[in-house]
C-alpha cells in the first residue's frame, strides 16, 4: 500500500453499497440552507463509475420532465448521506453515455 492510500484511508467511508453502472439509484445529498440543513433526494441511472479511493466518482443521469438532468457525486464525500439501489439492471457497456441523448416518450 502506497503512502497516499495509507494518508487517504481515513477519510474514506466505511460503508458503500454496492452499485454499478446501469442501476437506478436514489442519492440523499445533505443541502445547507442558512444554518440549517435538510437531505435532498436525487433518483436516476448510474451512466459512469471511475476512479478508486478519495477520487472515485460516479455520475447518475435522471429524466425531470423532458429536460435531462446529470449529475456527478463522489463516493466519499461528506455531502452525500446515502445511496440506496432501487433496481439492479445488467448492462453490455461500462459506460452509458447514449441515454443522455433519449428523450423520454411522456
Amino acid at each position: 500500500m502506497s503512502k497516499i492510500d495509507l494518508a487517504e484511508q481515513h477519510d474514506l467511508k466505511k460503508a458503500v453499497p454496492e452499485f454499478g453502472v446501469g442501476d437506478e439509484v436514489k442519492v440523499h445529498l445533505k443541502v445547507l440552507e442558512g444554518d440549517k440543513t435538510r437531505i435532498q433526494i436525487f433518483e436516476g441511472i448510474v451512466i459512469r463509475k471511475r476512479g478508486r479511493g478519495t477520487g472515485a466518482t460516479f455520475t447518475v443521469l435522471r429524466d425531470a420532465r423532458g429536460d435531462v438532468v446529470e449529475k456527478v457525486f463522489a463516493v466519499h464525500s461528506p455531502r452525500v448521506e446515502k445511496v440506496t439501489v432501487t433496481r439492479k439492471r445488467a448492462t453490455h457497456r461500462a459506460k452509458l453515455y447514449h441515454l443522455r441523448n433519449k428523450r423520454s416518450s411522456a
